[in-house]
């Protein structure tokens, strides 16, 4: 979810999110850099609130894989998000490390980094101020406020872990570690520090069926905290052979269903929000979500490369 609001003199903001996390692991967490081993790449698109005239819409776009020789994952990752119809812009392209440590046979654990570069711009003509109304005839005046905006870029450092067995994975991650500054207007505006806390497990249910195919659940819970923002979601995803699907709920705003089909090199999913809060889903539109995911074969994962078992979308 995001938000914006603009003052007189300074400008605060939540970072934009996806709801399908897995789909897009390093936006997520940049410790599931090379987390599959062979190079991924990935490809999310959102629009939020879709019937609103200042609808959310965010891209992102990122390739990660493990590579022996430096222990670990590398991935890079860039973000694009347009509020209010094109009146505020934010980009990001970053690179990201992640450390793999083999704790024992059966449990490992992995620490990353992600150092980005962010670029966010305010159009200022976009914008409708008090001085510019006429009782009778509208917005027809030029204001006489004095012009801002404008681009303003700023250097973001991520962190974060995961740890994961064969069945059950946990992780933590802290995103604007040196709280940049990312004012347009007068004044200083730092970007609070992101915190998300996420632990999933995936339950195989029976034996294999004659299509030699296992159900399974992964049921998953993510919060996340931001300067006083809270977000709870919580929820289950069903695997059948290459077939997913998910219900979720995100605290006092949205139920969420999911569909996905992974085939093991290609990855497909589609996400629908369900807005439950005051901005009722008649009024918003709810929210759609796609994402594209393509797994390449490589030769540099060890043959003991243990794969995380958490969800595709």
């Amino acid at each position: 979810m995001s938000a914006f609001c603009l003052t007189g003199f300074v400008s605060y903001g939540q970072d934009p999110q996806f709801t399908q996390f897995y789909a897009n692991p390093i936006y997520l967490n940049p410790a599931f850099a090379g987390s599959h081993g062979c190079p991924r790449f990935a490809v999310n698109y959102r629009n939020e609130w879709p019937s609103l005239t200042g609808n959310y819409v965010t891209y992102s776009m990122s390739y990660d894989q493990y590579f022996k020789n430096i222990s670990g994952g590398f991935g890079v990752i860039a973000m694009h998000d347009q509020q209010g119809q094109g009146t505020i812009f934010t980009s990001m392209l970053g690179a990201v490390y992640s450390y793999h440590l083999n704790v024992s046979r059966k449990f490992k654990m992995m620490f990353g980094a992600r150092a980005a570069m962010f670029n966010k711009f305010l159009d200022w003509d976009k914008l409708t101020f008090g001085d510019m109304i006429d009782p009778r005839r509208g917005f027809i005046y030029q204001t006489g406020d004095v012009q801002r905006g404008g681009s303003r870029y700023f250097f973001d450092a991520s962190a974060g872990m995961v740890g994961y067995n064969k069945h059950f994975f946990f992780g933590f991650a802290a995103h604007h570690l040196n709280r940049p500054d990312e004012s347009m207007i007068i004044g200083s505006s730092r970007l609070p520090i992101r915190m998300t806390g996420h632990m999933g497990a995936k339950i195989p249910l029976g034996a294999k069926s004659q299509y030699k195919n296992v159900t399974s659940i992964m049921p998953n819970v993510i919060y996340q905290y931001q300067n006083g923002f809270q977000e709870l979601m919580f929820g289950t995803y069903i695997q059948y052979g290459a077939f997913n699907a998910g219900a979720w709920f995100r605290n006092r705003d949205a139920f969420i269903l999911t569909i996905g089909v992974d085939t093991g090199k290609f990855r497909l999913g589609y996400s629908y929000d369900i807005t439950v809060s005051r901005l009722n889903n008649g009024v918003s539109g709810g929210s759609h979500e796609v994402s594209l995911g393509l797994l390449l074969n490589c030769k540099d994962k060890p043959p003991s490369f243990k794969t995380i078992s958490c969800p595709s979308f």
